[in-house]
């Protein structure tokens, strides 16, 4: 069992920044891969950008170059650095991860963008 709690979502104006933490607890050793997901209203949850033990990332092409998503392992967290953000980022974003065939998902953090 693997627990994932997030933090760091809120209100912010376009052109801002936040930062989304993600902490996992439990039976961490096996995790290898880290994501964050987001879902806007009416939409499928997409993924925004994942993090592979050892260094490699993958963005979504409607975020690269603004986010960036990096972890420390030793605190077995994962952050999603937000730059330059737009109305169309207004979203719940999740923390994921797998292990084996069973997904884990956070419980969502509110991003909204907004003037």
């Amino acid at each position: 069992q693997v627990q994932l709690e997030e933090s760091g979502g809120g209100l912010v104006q376009p052109g801002g920044s936040l930062r989304l933490s993600c902490a996992a607890s439990g039976n961490v050793f096996a995790i290898n891969v880290m994501a964050w997901y987001r879902q806007a209203p009416g939409k499928q949850r997409e993924l925004v950008a994942a993090s592979i033990r050892g260094g490699s990332t993958n963005y979504a092409e409607s975020v690269r170059g603004r986010f960036t998503i990096f972890r420390d392992n030793a605190k077995n967290t994962v952050y999603l650095q937000m730059n330059s953000l737009k109305a169309e980022d207004t979203a719940v974003y999740y923390c994921h991860t797998k292990q084996g065939i069973i997904d884990y998902w956070g419980q969502g953090t509110q991003v909204t963008v907004s003037s």
